[in-house]
């Protein structure tokens, strides 16, 4: 969360240093913001504080982010504090329980969140992701469009990036765009009782936005078991365990979403369909750390993503690229069919050249994505229509920004510097080249479309921060799900002989991230029918990029976040 608040910092041009040294602007131009375990902890935070900057929070405007105890201790010393404070807890807890809802850990690690990221320890109880409709900053198309990122996963069972169904859920719709599920419900209704999508009686309120944010992080569900082994005082212990006596132990690292919006619906696979319950969890287990997924749906018509990785894939907790091969790789499946990607090289190439310490460019020259166009076969679906992809991966500028997943209390200094060093990921240290460059990545989508040549300048950029593949470096078809996928057709030249494909040759390190997101700056159509196969367009598919050479293009794009 704290390298993506300096991120997103290096892209705001509410913040000053980010127009002198950053790229502001570029935020305000983006169309979408999706998260996934930490990165949604930043993007629902920002959003659901009425689009509150972080430059503002680190001024002490908003009273959220004091991380000095942790989420489970966050009063210290002062066991009285802490003792209201579960017993808070506990009371909104047990108010879902009365309701006759069933209570799981996520409902209590929601809470916790909420007690974090709002400025009232009470005001998370009555605040659902569907009222982020009713902001004044997402009336008035001032922040991106908002999209969690979770898994849904079957009881009892183990999912990778192939087979597991991805779900969004925004403001106006949860629900999956993958071949086993392909429907959407209202988030404002989800609670209500459907049967294959018709309803007696509706409900609202149970997307509450802890309990939203809770289920894109379910990975920390175990660090809830362990509260009365943590040497806390008999007085918690006590009213910590009467508040687990309140939870239901099956499936424990899972949300569950129950009643299921898509029972009995006539879309779908048997295994979303026929239970009573959807059981969902974070958006990290299948692999797909950065959370790519609703950006590269092709109705959103999205050019340009960008890509910030706080993975630990390594050792030292450094990213080494393995969540950007998985979503390229999704492709090449059932599930993934239709949500077509740039090529990408393996986790091993990452690393070997250094492209884990530095920022990268896919998919820069459409016109060899052709193979890719073939493959998905999808009506109007045109090489221009897959996004350049720009990739940060999170590395050491000016601080050791590598802490652990787990770590879950920061000094104020350590928080600081994971923000310092995430806006220098941004801004790539403030390198002289680095916004003309990004500039020119935004455009390109647009530049192709038109047939437009390049500058010399973005030639340039292109030669320095393009990645140029070749088929021995392309990341494997893990699947083998068709015998295209093995033809040289599909694993053609990645890149032309012309200088706007050139090598990702940068120096110095650059990037980070944190959790998928992306912007959009009008609201997406809302609708109750869990139908897809007339599903209509966002709404959002074209934003007007008020930035240095991109004045006039109209376009969408997108920012993600992981961790």
């Amino acid at each position: 969360m704290l390298c993506g608040a300096g991120q997103i910092l290096g892209l705001d041009d509410r913040y000053d240093d980010a127009n002198s040294d950053g790229l502001g602007g570029v935020l305000q131009s983006a169309s979408y913001l999706s998260g996934l375990l930490g990165g949604n902890w930043l993007v629902g935070s920002l959003v659901l504080n009425d689009w509150i900057s972080v430059g503002d929070i680190i001024d002490g405007e908003a009273k959220i982010w004091d991380l000095e105890d942790t989420i489970f201790n966050p009063n210290g010393i002062n066991v009285y504090k802490t003792a209201k404070y579960y017993y808070e807890v506990y009371n909104a807890i047990n108010a879902k329980d009365d309701a006759g809802y069933d209570v799981t850990i996520t409902d209590i690690w929601g809470k916790a969140l909420s007690y974090q990221f709002y400025t009232s320890d009470t005001d998370g109880d009555n605040v659902t992701w569907s009222s982020i409709r009713n902001l004044s900053s997402f009336k008035n198309h001032e922040m991106p469009y908002p999209i969690v990122v979770a898994d849904g996963r079957t009881p009892g069972t183990q999912i990778i990036n192939g087979n597991s169904t991805v779900f969004e859920i925004s403001p106006y719709e949860l629900g999956s765009w993958d071949p086993s599920l392909q429907a959407f419900v209202d988030t404002h209704y989800v609670g209500s009782e459907l049967s294959n999508g018709e309803s007696s009686q509706c409900v609202s309120n149970f997307d509450n936005a802890g309990f939203i944010m809770g289920t894109s992080s379910t990975l920390f569900n175990q660090l809830v078991l362990r509260l009365p082994n943590m040497g806390l005082s008999s007085i918690l212990k006590t009213v910590i365990q009467k508040l687990l006596n309140l939870v239901s132990y099956d499936e424990i690292d899972v949300a569950n979403y129950k009643p299921n919006p898509f029972y009995k619906t006539e879309w779908g696979n048997d295994s979303i369909t026929s239970n009573d319950t959807l059981y969902l969890v974070d958006g990290g287990e299948d692999s797909q750390n950065v959370p790519f997924y609703p950006l590269i749906q092709t109705d959103r018509g999205v050019d340009v993503i960008f890509a910030y990785d706080n993975s630990a894939d390594l050792d030292d907790n450094w990213p080494n690229g393995t969540s950007i091969v998985h979503t390229y790789q999704r492709q090449f499946t059932q599930q993934g069919n239709g949500s077509p990607f740039p090529y990408v090289p393996t986790a091993e190439y990452f690393v070997d050249n250094d492209l884990n310490k530095k920022p990268t460019f896919f998919g820069c020259d459409a016109s060899n994505l052709s193979a890719l166009v073939e493959y998905h076969d999808k009506k109007g679906l045109n090489e221009t229509d897959i996004p350049l992809v720009i990739y940060f991966p999170n590395s050491e500028y000016s601080y050791e920004a590598n802490t652990s997943t787990y770590k879950m209390s920061y000094d104020e200094d350590e928080k600081l510097g994971l923000i310092q060093n995430g806006f220098e990921v941004s801004t790539r240290d403030n390198s002289t080249d680095w916004a003309k460059c990004i500039g020119c990545a935004i455009i390109r989508r647009q530049q192709e479309r038109f047939k437009l040549l390049q500058s010399d300048e973005c030639k340039e950029c292109f030669s320095k921060y393009c990645w140029q593949g070749s088929i021995e470096e392309t990341a494997d078809d893990i699947y083998g799900s068709t015998e295209s996928q093995t033809d040289t057709s599909l694993t053609a030249p990645r890149t032309s002989s012309s200088s706007n494909s050139g090598s990702s040759s940068g120096g110095g390190s650059g990037g980070s991230s944190s959790g998928g997101s992306s912007s959009g700056s009008s609201s997406e159509s809302s609708g109750t029918s869990t139908s897809s196969s007339n599903r209509s367009s966002d709404g959002v598919q074209t934003a007007s990029v008020h930035w240095y050479m991109v004045t006039l293009v109209p376009l969408a794009w997108g920012i993600i976040w992981f961790l």
